[in-house]
């Protein structure tokens, strides 16, 4: 059995409520200490500080990049851009990365960075040099490449950041043939992958599906299975959080709250998505929405309405111990990297809930940006090989099967049979299988050993088993 970590460092820390889900899943588990410990620890922490000239003086920047496991290679994790991050938040969101991989069966060890800034309170300009300069300080370190470690997109981070990370990344590269898979999450111009924007919302979507779908489960809470009916409140509006909502209404749900740093929103008979993100865009907050029966503007207020499912997209430690009694939802679906502390789990779980793990639940974005890896590295899109093949040959088939059998099929029958797959198809024909494979996956684990109390533990004692395998095949332990 792993030994607890302190327990006052994880009163506090974010990678300390990590470690702390870790111990609790490692008892379920039979690999000696030594090795639970090299799991668990972060192997590589590069703290530095760099110069920007900023008006008529300089500013000095706080910057971080983690690599957590290197039992695979490379490492992956995205860059984080925001005044709250720091070194514990870094190394958190490294760790999860490690673990996140595994669950989904993608061959990356985990990795995080953060710049300490408000990207609101700069220039374009000004973070095109932070993030340049950032890059060049990672190469100077060999904390990047394709086969070293990959950034991606995080909070305050997009797909103009990734492109100037690339683009640095090549200048200092120059002739290296896969310079271009050193980052995921670019723009499609520069060999980004259709789908990737809206991966992380997607894959959220897909995984509350897929839980609400088994009806063992789902009578033991008092609902119905099936998404029809079910009703949402999703935190943040963001990328993730916009995705997921126009996913799980597309489902079937009806989405009832949405919450934003500014306030949130409630309407028993759902919010129409698109009328509330302009409403936003026009006025600079969702208070004030004509379509809401009622709003917040503590948004942590918005939380606690009635509701079946729960997904905060936003940050870290929202439903905590001061809070949770308040929390009506029985799904809690954490679409934001450690979103509930391990106290306010133990109180969900002990009531009945579940909770869908953040390690899993939000892994479509790296599941994307591993398909966007493997096309910069085979310098091929997905599709454009055999696409029109497969239409040819679905066409034959259509042909034959229509002499044969004397029955004509119309134009619109014809085209939905022949017509062969795009990229975006076939990404989200990928994504959604990983989702659904990988669920069924830690659902199965769980069921399994009655002690182990829920998805959270079983995807920790999943992925420690995977990675702990990784590491006895390269031959580190016996």
């Amino acid at each position: 059995m792993a030994k607890s970590i302190d327990a006052a460092h994880s009163d506090t820390s974010f990678f300390g409520d990590v470690c702390q889900f870790f111990d609790h899943a490692a008892q379920f588990t039979s690999h000696p200490e030594g090795l639970l410990d090299q799991i668990r620890s972060c192997n590589s922490v590069y703290r530095f500080r760099f110069p920007i000239r900023r008006g008529n003086g300089f500013e000095v920047i706080d910057a971080w990049r983690v690599e957590h496991s290197h039992h695979k290679s490379p490492t992956k994790g995205g860059i984080r851009y925001s005044e709250m991050v720091n070194e514990d938040e870094v190394m958190a969101l490294a760790a999860l990365m490690t673990y996140k991989c595994a669950i989904v069966n993608v061959p990356f060890g985990g990795a995080k960075g953060g710049i300490k800034i408000n990207p609101k309170e700069y220039t374009t300009a000004e973070l095109e040099t932070i993030t340049r300069r950032y890059t060049v300080e990672l190469i100077k370190k060999n904390f990047i490449g394709p086969a070293i470690d990959v950034p991606a997109p995080d909070y305050g981070s997009g797909e103009r950041e990734m492109s100037w990370i690339a683009d640095t990344y090549q200048t200092m590269n120059p002739g290296q043939l896969d310079a271009l898979g050193c980052v995921t999450g670019k723009p499609l111009a520069l060999h980004g992958i259709a789908g990737r924007k809206e991966a992380t919302g997607r894959g959220v979507a897909i995984s509350i599906r897929e839980c609400v779908d088994i009806a063992e489960d789902m009578k033991k809470m008092g609902l119905t299975a099936g998404m029809s009916g079910k009703r949402v409140i999703v935190q943040g509006l963001g990328n993730v959080g916009y995705h997921t909502i126009k996913y799980l209404i597309e489902f079937g749900a009806t989405v009832v709250g949405i919450c934003e740093y500014e306030g949130a929103i409630y309407n028993s008979s759902g919010l129409n998505l698109d009328e509330v993100f302009t409403h936003r865009k026009m006025t600079g907050s969702i208070l004030g929405f004509p379509g809401a029966q009622k709003e917040f503007k503590n948004s942590a207020e918005g939380l606690e309405q009635d509701c079946d499912i729960l997904v905060p997209a936003a940050l870290e430690n929202q439903i905590t111990i001061s809070n949770v009694a308040n929390i009506k939802a029985k799904i809690i679906a954490e679409a934001a990297n450690g979103p509930t502390t391990p106290e306010a789990a133990e109180v969900l779980m002990n009531r009945g809930c579940i909770i869908i793990p953040d390690m899993y639940c939000n892994a479509g974005g790296v599941t994307v940006s591993y398909f966007e890896w493997l096309k910069n590295l085979s310098h091929v899109a997905f599709g454009r090989m055999d696409k029109r093949y497969e239409e040819n040959a679905n066409l034959n088939l259509v042909n034959m099967v229509e002499k044969t059998t004397g029955v004509t099929l119309d134009a619109v029958q014809r085209s939905l049979i022949i017509k062969g797959a795009t990229e975006l198809e076939l990404v989200n024909s990928g994504l959604e299988d990983t989702m659904i494979r990988s669920y069924h996956e830690i659902r199965d684990v769980q069921m399994a050993n009655p002690k182990i109390d829920g998805l959270r533990t079983a995807a920790f004692v999943s992925s420690i088993d995977k990675v702990a395998i990784s590491y006895m095949n390269m031959g580190i332990w016996p």
